[in-house]
């Protein structure tokens, strides 16, 4: 019998994204973004352990490159979602070992895609809230800095197990956010980890601060949509999604 082909499933975008083992939150904010719209977000898991420590984040840079060749191909974009493991291995590594697997297709992931965002944002100055050791929200200041982005305070619940992080409540992180956006001279919060939820509390904050809110989830869908040429204004949360 004969046959028609097509794109396939979500013909108008075919986007791709790596996402942890561990993680519980970054599908469903996804969602939240893209439900009723013509794409296809298509997923692989990369292997993590469920501490988030140096470590732990630098063993997934091996596993990369065949986490990506586990995603068909033909994709407009395609996202390493782990803010932390993006800081540790290095955003330009990333892309490397991913474009092994999909050659020039564009790779973003929430580190590269937050810096992105605040400078679209004009922010110079941010304050930081995060779920993470030292060990590894310091590093993370640190390539804001090299970037231009100073943060000025930043608050963090001292946690490494990525299990716990994924139950932190969206009124903890409010609560978190709004403490630190009153640091005097604070432009933006930027709120880290895909595992983290937010979206819930991202428009109330910027109400309460008259400041932006910047989260990983929220910078790396918007960063995935912009490089695939797509126009996203007022499809997720926050004043990103006004630019």
């Amino acid at each position: 019998m004969e046959y028609e082909l097509d794109q396939g499933a979500g013909s108008g975008l075919r986007l791709g994204m790596i996402l942890l083992s561990t993680d519980e939150t970054v599908e469903y904010e996804a969602r939240m973004v893209l439900a009723g719209r013509d794409v296809n977000l298509m997923h692989a898991r990369i292997p993590a352990r469920a501490d988030v420590t140096p470590e732990d984040l630098a063993s997934m840079a091996p596993e990369m490159t065949r986490t990506a060749a586990l995603l068909p191909r033909d994709l407009r974009a395609l996202a390493y979602a782990c803010t932390s493991g993006a800081t540790i291995i290095g955003s330009q590594e990333v892309a490397r070992l991913v474009n092994l697997a999909h050659p020039g297709v564009p790779v973003t992931n929430p580190l590269s895609a937050v810096i992105d965002a605040l400078h679209a944002l004009g922010v110079k100055r941010a304050a930081m809230v995060t779920p993470y050791v030292e060990a590894v929200s310091g590093p993370m200041a640190e390539c804001l800095r090299v970037a231009g982005i100073e943060v000025l305070h930043s608050v963090s619940y001292g946690q490494k197990e990525d299990w716990t992080v994924a139950r932190i409540t969206e009124a903890s992180t409010r609560r978190a956010m709004l403490e630190a956006g009153r640091v005097p001279g604070v432009e933006a919060v930027f709120a880290s980890c895909t595992n983290l939820r937010t979206f819930g509390v991202i428009d109330a904050v910027e109400a309460e601060l008259g400041l932006p809110v910047v989260t990983s989830n929220q910078a790396l869908l918007w960063d995935m949509l912009r490089r695939a040429g797509v126009e996203a204004r007022g499809w997720g949360p926050g004043r990103l999604f006004t630019i």
